[in-house]
């Protein structure tokens, strides 16, 4: 019968770790249960040894609370679940015509104004009054382009309407995004 060693460390240094399994030289097989049990001395093939390394890396990773398994589930303002994304686009697109602010959006969305702004940076590539503007500028080109030329209708009517106070910054917005001014669509 071949005598077992046994070496128990306990650390958070992965890398402490790692080192002290490079240097466990086994014959057979390692098993792993929260200490590290080896049987048999002699030399071990590199492989084996980067395995065994991989090996007590998961086992330590999925035993042992961390950042690294649990960062996407923690909320914060790095991280927003893209169905609060999802929650925030609806309640913008629902509430469009309506004076809103970042705090609602974030309040219909169900996190921080802070990660509802990093969610829309990075899902969308830009802010979520960013993106409202763009939906009341959508929607106002849509009710450029059905509105009778003929009736009373003007561009000032249907900026308001879509929550443009300032009618130059409309014109300027709207130029940008559709290559002519709002009142080019009205007419046609």
């Amino acid at each position: 019968m071949v005598p077992v060693e046994r070496a128990e460390l306990v650390t958070k240094d992965m890398d402490l770790i790692a080192e002290l399994i490079r240097d466990l030289h086994v014959e057979h097989e390692a098993a792993f249960s929260g200490q590290l049990v080896t049987s048999g001395a002699g030399g071990i093939y590199p492989l084996v040894l980067e395995e065994l390394t991989r090996l007590a890396a998961v086992a330590f990773l999925s035993t042992f609370p961390n950042t690294t398994m649990t960062a996407p589930y923690l909320p914060g303002p790095e991280w927003v679940a893209p169905a609060a994304a999802r929650r925030a686009v609806a309640f913008i697109e629902t509430h469009a015509d309506q004076p809103v602010s970042l705090g609602e959006i974030a309040a219909g969305a169900g996190v921080t104004g802070r990660a509802l702004q990093y969610a829309f940076r990075r899902h969308f590539g830009t802010s979520p009054t960013g993106y409202l503007r763009r939906i009341r500028l959508e929607r106002a080109h849509a009710a450029l382009g059905d509105a009778d030329p003929a009736s009373n209708v003007t561009v000032a009517v249907i900026a308001r309407r879509w929550g443009w106070a300032s009618h130059s910054q409309f014109t300027v917005a709207y130029r940008k995004r559709f290559g002519v001014p709002p009142s080019h669509t009205l007419r046609s």
